[in-house]
């Protein structure tokens, strides 16, 4: 356990942060299982709709540092192929 009052602070920080980087990342996953959802459903429109909705979200957990940047691309990259293979 932390002995002083910084390292009490930092474990809360530390904690809260790891929560709200659990949140980002799961809205990310969801919103990713949306589009391959609506991909397997042969809804082309609805799949265009939830990777508009999807993109800017990828974009910013990258830029938050949850995920590579590159991870980001590929994601987006593959959805995209996807979508546009329908």
């Amino acid at each position: 356990m932390a002995n002083s009052a910084q390292a009490r602070k930092r474990a809360r920080q530390a904690e809260k942060h790891r929560q709200n980087n659990a949140s980002h990342r799961s809205a990310m996953r969801t919103l990713v299982k949306n589009v391959e959802k609506a991909v397997q459903a042969g809804d082309k429109e609805a799949a265009t709709a939830a990777y508009k909705t999807a993109v800017p979200t990828i974009d910013r957990t990258a830029n938050q540092g949850l995920i590579h940047k590159n991870k980001a691309a590929r994601h987006k990259s593959r959805l995209n192929t996807q979508i546009k293979s329908m």
